[in-house]
């Protein structure tokens, strides 16, 4: 309850708060820009791992920034359930972050235990990194600028990106991943 009442109250003010400009790292921007598809990119999973986009091509993906201690982390279950469900044409890949009141305290291998635990997720997440400021990762940076620009405002935002890795929609914390703005998109 006590994770709810915070997530709440620092949603509202993220909500109330201006979006910053597209670009919030300046040696992000002309790798930005020279990438014309999400395909192009790579990360690091949660288990030291790398992991290419490229090897995702021909389905959707959904990108979901996470955390562990939100009153969205229940969402996990729903990323997790459209995950197996949707498997053959869809992939969801979780971003933990620690960028909204410290919600993300945990080590890669806490945040690896937790989803497991709890949730048994078995889709591709990738090392914990920052989802908005200086230090954003790219490809969060990148798929802020595809949607229009405007900061992620919370935790368990989403990305939608096509077979062809270009960017398709965004929903905000509040849009559950089995909604039918999403499901329908599948």
């Amino acid at each position: 309850m006590k994770y709810l009442k915070h997530s709440i109250l620092y949603f509202l003010a993220a909500v109330l708060l201006p979006a910053c400009a597209q670009s919030q790292n300046p040696k992000n921007q002309a790798m930005i820009k020279e990438k014309k598809s999400i395909h192009e990119f790579s990360f690091e999973g949660l288990t030291g791992e790398t992991i290419n986009f490229e090897d995702f091509k021909g389905k959707k993906l959904l990108i979901v920034n996470t955390a562990s201690k939100c009153g969205f982390t229940g969402q996990y279950k729903d990323l997790e359930s459209i995950y197996k469900e949707h498997k053959d044409k869809l992939v969801v890949i979780g971003f933990p972050a620690n960028n909204f009141g410290g919600q993300e305290p945990g080590t890669n291998n806490d945040i690896a235990s937790f989803c497991e635990i709890n949730y048994g997720v078995t889709f591709p997440m990738a090392a914990k990194s920052s989802v908005k400021g200086k230090d954003i990762n790219p490809i969060m940076e990148w798929l802020i600028v595809e949607s229009g620009g405007g900061d992620i405002m919370w935790n368990f935002e989403k990305f939608l990106v096509d077979e062809n890795g270009q960017y398709l929609d965004r929903y905000r914390s509040m849009t559950k991943p089995s909604s039918n703005k999403i499901i329908s998109r599948l």
